[in-house]
């Protein structure tokens, strides 16, 4: 059952993964809508870029969410710059990789593992002292629809999306009474650059399909700009929500995690083969 509803919009917040996508789409929109807004990524070039298109009071910090010490240290410096309580804390850095599990390479999966689950519970132990010291406030976790369903090929991003759902679940049944929430977002296709980031070495699907042509195809499917991503994960939030689905796809991949657990990847087999049927007419850059 949904909580009460809490307002963001016009309060401080703080965003990791700013510095594009969603990250970026949620400072701009709450900035937009009068909150003071405390931003921070590895990428200090894109950070500075999202830091200069928000139209009011801002805290910038290049951070590696996967250095606990670091994120404590940036918890610190939110704390001491805050002009108001603290509304939200959206952990959201997240990268990919791509691979079957016989040919995964252990150190992509662990720096993935560092940024999507440590990353997110870094920034919740940073955080959740200022929140409960006020009584109030909201931590949103970045999940994926790839943590309600097992996909092939990509293993180390579903476990770790998983993960923050767990780990978040979990949080959210310790803060009852507290006055704090903790909120899981789980995206669908959203038009970002996470594929043409992400570490693959080669086609998964042995196709023999370039980094480039994988990630144009996927973003060819993608249903979701990061500015609508923004505004539905801001109107949950402001709604109660404890779990947000954001995109059509992200519904359809809740209902068949509820309706077929263990044949899912049937269904989605024969939803797969027209979408390949459309993903093979993406012409590659040349």
């Amino acid at each position: 059952m949904p909580r009460p509803p809490r307002k963001i919009a016009g309060h401080p917040v703080m965003i990791t993964g700013a510095a594009s996508g969603i990250g970026r789409s949620l400072a701009q929109r709450l900035s937009r809508l009068g909150s003071p807004v405390a931003i921070a990524d590895v990428d200090a070039t894109g950070l500075a870029e999202t830091a200069s298109s928000l139209s009011g009071p801002v805290l910038s910090r290049v951070l590696d969410v996967s250095d606990a010490a670091d994120q404590l240290r940036f918890a610190d410096e939110v704390r001491a710059w805050l002009p108001a309580p603290l509304a939200a804390v959206f952990n959201n850095a997240g990268v990919t990789t791509a691979s079957t599990v016989a040919d995964a390479v252990p150190e992509d999966d662990s720096w993935l593992f560092s940024i999507n689950f440590w990353g997110v519970v870094n920034g919740t132990r940073a955080f959740l002292p200022i929140l409960k010291e006020q009584g109030s406030g909201v931590i949103v976790n970045t999940s994926s629809v790839y943590g309600l369903l097992g996909m092939p090929h990509q293993s180390a991003y579903c476990a770790s999306k998983f993960a923050v759902r767990g780990f978040t679940d979990a949080l959210r049944q310790e803060l009852l009474g507290t006055g704090v929430g903790a909120v899981t977002v789980h995206p669908g296709g959203i038009r970002t650059n996470i594929v043409r980031n992400a570490r693959i070495r080669h086609d998964p699907e042995g196709r023999g399909r370039t980094h480039e042509e994988i990630a144009a195809q996927f973003e060819a499917i993608t249903l979701t700009t990061p500015d609508k991503a923004a505004e539905i994960i801001q109107h949950g939030v402001e709604r109660g929500k404890s779990r947000i689905l954001v995109g059509p796809d992200a519904y359809v991949f809740d209902a068949l995690a509820r309706i077929a657990p263990t044949h899912y990847f049937t269904v989605m087999s024969k939803l797969g083969a027209r979408l390949r049927a459309r993903q093979d007419k993406v012409v590659s850059p040349k």
